[in-house]
């Protein structure tokens, strides 16, 4: 059922004056997100007429955008990616590990983002193969999954890192499987100073190099002195890494994915009204303890749309990594040998094409099956099935 209101309501009614009021400063990839949004499953992109095959009801379907950042389109592509990756799961339990920038790197991040995300993605995938390798800790080369959020639930800037590791790797020569403790994968203390170190010690690098820019509030810092003078402190913080207890079996891994992998920074769901006074929406408040951390906060659309366009990744910056054993270079071996040392049998193989997953929704009237009689293009509307006989539905073909 469609939402009340969505993110494209909210583009198509402010978005217009919101072009205007920041002329030249929006980059050219989120104004495309903005039109990408604004024009999902309408007229602009096209579409298909659909009939029953019962009882012959019509409804058309449009286009879906397809953009990574539409809250509308990413539940088809999570539900691809998941199926590619449940073969990928092993019978033992897996962690979820978190790693945050803190607040004085995000702000740098903020303005740099290429460069700064690639390197939490380098500095905290480095931070886990290093420990885990270490005999004094798992001793053992692990496998990760990592995916960026960019935001906290108020859509504010909020670089992390979310991980899914197994618990246990392969031997160093690849002899046995090393199963970590069933509640424990790493020190956090122990990575969070490593994390820091390799972090900060190439964001320096960086900078000598001349790859940073800086501006507004920040542009001091483009004078090294000044640079490491900003970074002093954050070098005796205490940079923190989370360790969840390990999922309930391979379906809660499915399902933990599913929620986090093609995330936006809002969902539609989270919607509650748009007027006159702005934008209001639900968000968790984690500074809170039990129903209390539900809140509701009310933005101006001109700042709702401020934040959520923050979070527009650079064009062609991959959020989602894996790393060591499931590397994309030897998953299939690493994830053979592991399978062999785990003493279980391989995911069924099946050498004949499966048939596409039908995601259409059924006929609204029967139930039936809605195949699909008549494909019209960008901005025109279809020849239509006589009056009154068609339900207009926006699905995505």
């Amino acid at each position: 059922m469609r939402p009340l209101i969505e993110v494209a309501d909210i583009f198509r009614a402010a978005g217009p004056v919101y072009r205007a009021a920041h002329a030249g400063h929006l980059s050219l990839t989120q104004f495309k997100v903005m039109s990408a949004i604004e024009n999902c499953r309408t007229a602009a992109l096209g579409g298909h007429v659909e009939a029953c095959e019962d009882c012959g009801q019509w409804r058309i379907a449009y286009n879906s955008c397809r953009n990574r950042h539409c809250p509308k389109c990413q539940s088809a592509a999570a539900r691809t990616w998941l199926a590619e990756r449940e073969a990928d799961l092993l019978p033992v339990g897996y962690f979820h590990v978190v790693f945050t920038l803190p607040a004085e790197v995000a702000d740098i991040a903020f303005q740099n983002k290429t460069l700064v995300y690639d390197l939490l993605f380098k500095a905290a995938s480095e931070t886990m193969v290093t420990i885990a390798a270490d005999p004094k800790h798992l001793g053992a080369r692990i496998g990760i999954t990592a995916v960026l959020h960019t935001w906290g639930s108020a859509m504010t800037h909020h670089p992390h890192l979310h991980m899914i590791v197994p618990g246990g790797g392969i031997a160093p020569d690849a002899s046995r499987w090393i199963s970590s403790r069933p509640a424990f994968l790493l020190p956090v203390r122990v990575l969070g100073k490593l994390f820091r170190r390799l972090f900060l010690t190439r964001l320096v690098a960086l900078h000598d190099a001349g790859r940073l820019s800086f501006f507004g509030t920040l542009a001091h810092l483009a004078e090294r002195r000044a640079f490491l003078r900003y970074l002093a402190p954050v070098r005796k913080k205490r940079w923190v890494v989370y360790a969840k207890a390990p999922f309930a079996g391979p379906e809660a891994v499915l399902a933990y994915l599913s929620r986090y992998t093609h995330r936006v920074a809002i969902s539609n769901s989270r919607l509650i009204a748009f007027g006159e006074t702005g934008v209001t929406f639900r968000y968790k408040d984690y500074r809170r303890d039990g129903t209390d951390r539900q809140q509701v906060m009310t933005l101006a659309a001109d700042e709702f749309i401020r934040r959520f366009l923050i979070h527009v990744l650079p064009r062609g910056f991959h959020r989602i990594r894996h790393y060591g054993l499931l590397a994309a270079s030897a998953r299939r071996a690493s994830l053979a040998l592991a399978r062999a040392l785990l003493d279980v049998a391989a995911p069924p193989g099946d050498d004949t094409p499966d048939e596409p997953e039908d995601f259409r929704p059924p006929c609204p009237c029967c139930g039936g099956r809605m195949i699909v009689i008549e494909v019209f293009e960008r901005w025109n509307q279809p020849r239509g099935p006589p009056h009154g006989s068609a339900t207009n539905r926006e699905t995505d073909p």
